[in-house]
């Protein structure tokens, strides 16, 4: 059976050099999400202008549901200029109170959270208070079963030691990078060792189900109920990085949502964050029409 699974947070245009390309992390994860089998929503707010329209027609062109997708009329749709470096890792600069900045808490976002199998959330989102607070309202309203997965994506001056904080208390799942540890184990006043152990220690404050440690081509770390799964990676010819760690999220929400062993959701997650990584844009079209084809080309 589909899982219902919501990206929530921001929808926006990536601007690279040669290219624009629809993102955010709320779209990318749930793209990947709808590519695995179930169904991605996206819960996010884009303006009323040329760009807010032709997002709506590409993430429904890919498959995604986008009746939760507010439109504004006094701001722009977001975007965020993208540089990326020889070896494909990608800077952002992300521009301000747009459209994502001021999500509205509405009775079909109620009716969506209470329906909701999973929802995947990030710090970015809640870098506006209007924002923040509609976000903490979704999760709130949420039930029981629901999965919230915190996605922490530290980008430039974007958060708060307080956002990070009330975060993981909402959380079951937590995810972030092995440069982002570090910095999210000092602003939640934990002593920072090592992966392990620091996982152990935002595992037991904020009482989490999973916890994930991302090292990019290097592969991951999990941690849940005290049992442990490391993972190599998969050595792929990077095309950029954009998007391939929302990949890596819902690879790993997809098998987690469907009872999967901690080295399957370990395995797969690594899987389609390299496919992602390999292809050009954070939502790359499956060759032959099917996600199986490409994995299969990166094992």
């Amino acid at each position: 059976m589909k899982k219902k699974v919501v990206g929530l947070g921001e929808v926006l245009w990536d601007i690279l050099p040669e290219r624009t390309c629809l993102g955010g992390a709320p779209a990318n994860f749930a793209y990947i999400t709808t590519l695995m089998g179930d169904q991605g929503i996206v819960a996010s707010r884009v303006g009323e202008d040329s760009r807010g329209v032709e997002a709506l027609r590409q993430m429904e062109e890919a498959g995604l549901n986008i009746d939760h997708v507010q439109t504004d009329g006094g701001h722009e749709t977001g975007r965020v200029d993208v540089n990326v470096d020889g070896n494909g890792t990608a800077r952002y600069e992300i521009a301000q109170s747009v459209a994502w900045d001021f999500l509205q808490w509405t009775p079909a976002w109620q009716h969506l959270a209470e329906k909701a199998d999973a929802v995947c959330f990030g710090s970015l989102a809640q870098r506006s208070q209007e924002s923040r607070i509609t976000i903490r309202k979704f999760l709130a309203a949420t039930s029981a079963r629901t999965v919230k997965v915190f996605d922490v994506n530290l980008r430039q001056e974007y958060y708060s030691a307080e956002t990070i904080a009330a975060s993981m208390k909402l959380a079951d799942v937590v995810k972030l990078n092995d440069e982002e540890l570090p910095r999210v184990m000092k602003l939640c006043k934990l002593a920072h060792q090592d992966e392990r152990s620091s996982a152990r220690r935002l595992a037991e404050a904020y009482d989490l189900k999973l916890v994930c440690v991302t090292r990019g081509e290097r592969g991951s770390f999990l941690l849940h109920d005290g049992k442990v799964s490391e993972h190599r990676g998969f050595r792929v010819k990077v095309a950029d990085t954009v998007g391939s760690g929302d990949a890596f999220t819902a690879g790993l929400v997809h098998e987690y949502l469907h009872g999967a062993s901690l080295e399957l959701m370990n395995e797969v997650a690594n899987l389609v964050g390299a496919w992602v990584a390999s292809e050009v844009g954070a939502m790359p079209t499956p060759k032959r029409g099917a996600l199986e084809h490409s994995l299969a080309e990166i094992r």
